[in-house]
């Protein structure tokens, strides 16, 4: 978030982000790290499914969906997680 100037402004941005998301894709988000640096944000989305198939797939539409809504962040990196049990 290269126009941030305080973490506040951070802040509006990640509370933004993370609304939409579960609004939209009723997934869980939070942020997960670089709490205190002005122009970076960790992201963390959890989500739910019966099929593996279907999580990725949730969690590459979040990723596109957060890239094509947010002009103003930049998406540096993702990494996806999938627990079967």
């Amino acid at each position: 978030m290269p126009d941030s100037g305080s973490l506040k402004d951070k802040r509006q941005v990640v509370r933004s982000v993370a609304q939409r998301i579960r609004n939209k894709f009723g997934a869980a988000v939070a942020e997960v790290d670089d709490n205190d640096v002005w122009q970076l944000a960790t992201i963390g989305v959890a989500c739910v499914s019966n099929s593996e198939r279907h999580a990725r797939e949730m969690l590459d539409e979040i990723v596109q969906f957060v890239e094509e809504s947010r002009l103003d962040a930049e998406v540096f990196d993702v990494e996806t997680d999938v627990v079967s049990l």
